[in-house]
């Protein structure tokens, strides 16, 4: 049997390789999410050109998000067999066909844009790609820092966010579609021309429906699914819900309150690298175990709906750097622990689990709103679940954690007491 992916520590050693492999994959990850989100803040043009219901504008922006979360399981057990070489620049053009479709002939019928965010949801499968490509060319002790960075391209979403609507109001309906499908063509060119996957990297001979259910009894594979449904679900939800909820709690703007939700998703981005760095430097468990303590605090304070300067602001500002920290300390653990040949087929189990646990929360939220006028008790409720994972992670996760560390020990040695430079032979 593989044991926990360790084919990184020799690979691109002393070159500056491995740091061009992890740019290139956190550009692609930010290029394929900017084309995920492009359908996200068209929601309300398309409700009033169209008549569309609420109920009709959310499926449409639902639609690539579900595709791209359960599209990751597939996806990611390929990119273990095929490598991120291959994958990056297929995941890639593969997006660009339905960025085209809808840009010049998708934007006239709700058909047309169902079909066409269908496909569109190939772009959020990219992370599944990058996390065991990343992994591969980084050492165990850096692979925290390695995954966060790679994990910032999340902030693709924000690049959406902040341009597609301008760019509408601005050069025509068109005009970000196009102009998301000529960067994905170049990425897709570029990668396909520089990318090469790690030295030395694990490749499965097993089937793909055996290889999936392998992982799926791994013990990683649902104490991650867990960690990052409440992780980076909870960055899902209030990035796609927290305008709304300014607007009607506070009053705000539409532009205002889509300020702040950028500002949400910055420091959200930014924290993720520094919650891999912290795994790397004190483990996965503190960083989890404070990531859940400081969400639970934050959605109690808000659950009050406090004014909003300084504490909801502050209760905002903390909750996103703790989504964004757990994030990344939730694939350090999966990096450090998760066996070489399996990489990939967690990352696309847990990363589908995230990208669901995003639905959740705002189903709940205006399911609450309407009955009680008020958005305090399902904050209350994410405090209720931010503090069960916080108890989760100290007992069950940590319990796991000091039974592999037990069954390391006491195995045979592992061959990093060999000279350096020597590469042992995968366990079998």
């Amino acid at each position: 049997m593989n044991g926990p992916a360790n084919s990184g520590a020799a690979a691109g050693s002393g070159s500056r390789q491995p740091m061009v492999m992890l740019a290139l994959a956190t550009v692609g990850f930010a290029v394929n999410f900017w084309a995920w989100a492009l359908l996200s803040p068209l929601g309300p043009r398309y409700k009033e050109l169209l008549g569309l219901s609420g109920s009709q504008q959310a499926l449409i922006v639902a639609v690539p998000v579900i595709v791209g979360a359960l599209g990751r399981i597939p996806v990611g057990a390929l990119t273990d067999r095929f490598g991120g070489r291959v994958m990056f620049p297929l995941v890639s053009i593969a997006t660009v066909i339905p960025v085209l479709f809808i840009g010049l002939a998708g934007q006239k019928s709700m058909a047309a844009l169902l079909v066409g965010g269908f496909f569109l949801g190939i772009g959020g499968t990219a992370f599944a790609v990058g996390v065991p490509f990343v992994t591969a060319w980084f050492p165990r002790e850096r692979r925290g820092l390695a995954i966060g960075i790679f994990g910032a391209g999340m902030g693709g979403t924000a690049i959406s966010a902040l341009t597609t609507v301008k760019l509408v109001t601005g050069r025509g309906a068109s005009s970000p579609f196009l102009i998301t499908a000529v960067v994905l063509a170049l990425y897709a060119l570029v990668a396909w021309l520089v990318m090469r996957d790690a030295p030395g990297r694990e490749v499965p001979t097993a089937p793909l429906g055996a290889r999936l259910a392998a992982t799926a009894r791994l013990s990683i594979t649902w104490q991650a699914c867990i960690l990052y449904a409440v992780a980076f679900g909870g960055y899902v939800a209030f990035s796609v819900y927290l305008p709304a909820y300014l607007r009607t709690a506070y009053g705000l703007e539409q532009a205002d309150a889509a300020n702040r939700m950028a500002g949400f998703v910055i420091v959200a981005v930014v924290m993720r690298p520094v919650g891999g760095w912290f795994s790397d430097r004190y483990g996965p468990m503190p960083v989890l175990t404070a990531v859940y303590a400081v969400l639970t605090v934050g959605a109690t304070l808000q659950s009050f709906t406090p004014a909003l300067a300084p504490w909801a602001t502050v209760a905002f500002l903390s909750m996103a750097a703790a989504l964004g920290a757990g994030s990344g300390a939730t694939f350090a653990l999966v990096g450090k622990v998760a066996p070489a040949n399996k990489v990939g087929s967690v990352t696309g189990l847990v990363g589908a689990a995230g990208g669901l646990g995003g639905f959740v929360p705002p189903l709940v939220m205006g399911y609450i709103h309407g009955r009680l006028g008020s958005y305090g008790l399902g904050l209350a409720l994410l405090a209720l679940v931010a503090a069960a994972t916080m108890v989760f992670t100290m007992t069950v996760v940590r319990s796991a954690a000091v039974g592999r560390a037990a069954y390391a020990s006491s195995g045979p040695k592992p061959p990093s007491r060999q000279s350096p430079g020597h590469r042992a032979r995968p366990s079998v």
